[in-house]
């Protein structure tokens, strides 16, 4: 016989089965009446083996406990008289044993060794029982599958109740964290924020950093999983783009630990900034993904702000920028689209490297005598404007954002850097 053999087969082609009613009834009598102080034994042992073991009581001052135990015990014997079908575990008390743990941050180990403990005592009662009205060795063993079997049910109670408190626990540290991070990342604060923060992080037990880096994440697929970031970094999926909150981004080895657990996302993360200063970071941040959405920086990857602090100043301000190239650039409009552009790429050229025409020629890539040749007409076309250090500025401004945008091209550069 093994513990796989159901309750039910006590009630077809089993050794209880053929035990005579009469006899199944004198045991079921004698075994409920003992059923109360038998649960108080269970409790009293449990206790002793398990003296930090809280003390729940129930609405009528009774331990839930000794009510558990005592209920489980009449309902396997109703069983065992009436031998229909599986025993049914009572639902609710086992179940908020289970919840209980969860609740408390425990595992259910112990739970089940408490289980067991309470099986094997009842059973020492049971066998005893059974040698006063004579029921037989064979329909006895019997009785131990069954009650096993029963345990495994009381244990299934309780699983359900601990993924019930896990769930609810998880979903509760969610809800305290969003609100932490809608806190951190608020544009204004009311009042000391860092009174507010103290209080929100220690309810979900999240030190607070000195610097933080804000993220923002493209999803990869619409279902897909979140990322493992640790429970360091504080990530909150409700968003169609998602975000999270680096601690400490520039600490050892905190950057490594980044990479391998967004491997397959793709986004941006904000410069390292004071805690109080984080929607600083995101603004950074949104401003790189919208850049991404534009194929004008890399995708595919979770990029640093902080690599390409040249095209976020450069193309953020579009409106402007736009308008400073068409005053500064003005002398090319009647040098039409190509000539035009290849004038601009010297320009740049130029500006970029201080030097002679063999300087510029050799990041072009063309020949001196004609850089020699665009030089002049640059200079014609420009005046004496070309030599005043602010225009300059201006000019370099204009074109290194267009080739930043890919309207300008034969630079040898180094894109969105």
């Amino acid at each position: 016989m093994t513990a796989a053999r159901t309750a039910a087969d006590l009630s077809t082609r089993s050794a209880w089965h053929e035990v005579p009613r009469l006899q199944v009834r004198r045991f079921a009598a004698i075994a409920m009446a003992e059923a109360p102080a038998l649960a108080e034994e269970i409790l009293r042992e449990i206790q002793r083996e398990y003296p930090h073991l809280p003390v729940v009581l129930d609405d009528s001052g009774e331990p839930m406990a000794l009510v558990g135990i005592r209920r489980a015990i009449e309902v396997f014997v109703q069983h065992l008289e009436h031998s229909e079908g599986r025993p049914t575990v009572p639902p609710g008390v086992f179940q908020d044993f289970g919840r209980g743990e969860g609740l408390n941050g425990r595992s259910l180990d112990s739970l089940q060794a408490i289980y067991r403990m309470g099986v094997r005592l009842a059973w020492r009662r049971f066998a005893d029982i059974g040698q006063r009205v004579e029921i037989p060795p064979p329909a006895m063993y019997e009785l131990v599958d069954a009650g096993y079997e029963y345990l495994d049910g009381l244990v299934d109670q309780s699983v359900r109740g601990y993924a019930e408190a896990a769930a609810r626990q998880a979903g509760e540290r969610l809800r305290l964290q969003r609100r932490l991070m809608e806190l951190l990342l608020a544009e204004h604060h009311r009042g000391d924020p860092s009174e507010a923060l103290t209080e929100r992080a220690a309810r979900i037990g999240w030190p607070l950093p000195a610097k933080v880096a804000v993220g923002v994440l493209l999803r990869p697929a619409r279902e897909a999983m979140a990322p493992a970031v640790g429970q360091g970094v504080l990530l909150d999926m409700e968003y169609e783009q998602p975000r999270m909150v680096v601690p400490e981004p520039d600490a050892a080895g905190r950057s490594e630990l980044m990479h391998r657990a967004l491997a397959g996302w793709s986004g941006a993360i904000g410069p390292p900034v004071p805690l109080t200063e984080a929607a600083k970071s995101l603004r950074w941040a949104e401003a790189a993904v919208r850049l991404m959405e534009r194929d004008l920086l890399p995708s595919g990857e979770v990029l640093y702000c902080t690599e390409h602090t040249e095209a976020l100043v450069l193309l953020q301000p579009e409106e402007l920028i736009d308008d400073l190239a068409l005053r500064c650039l003005a002398p090319l409009t009647h040098c039409g689209p190509t000539h035009g552009r290849r004038l601009a790429e010297t320009l740049l050229a130029w500006l970029e490297t201080r030097g002679g025409a063999p300087e510029v020629a050799a990041r072009l890539g063309v020949h001196p005598q004609t850089v020699r040749y665009r030089l002049r007409q640059i200079r014609e076309l420009w005046g004496d404007e070309i030599d005043d250090p602010d225009r300059r500025f201006e000019l370099e401004l204009v074109l290194r954002a267009q080739r930043l945008r890919g309207e300008l091209g034969g630079v040898r550069g180094r894109r969105g850097r």
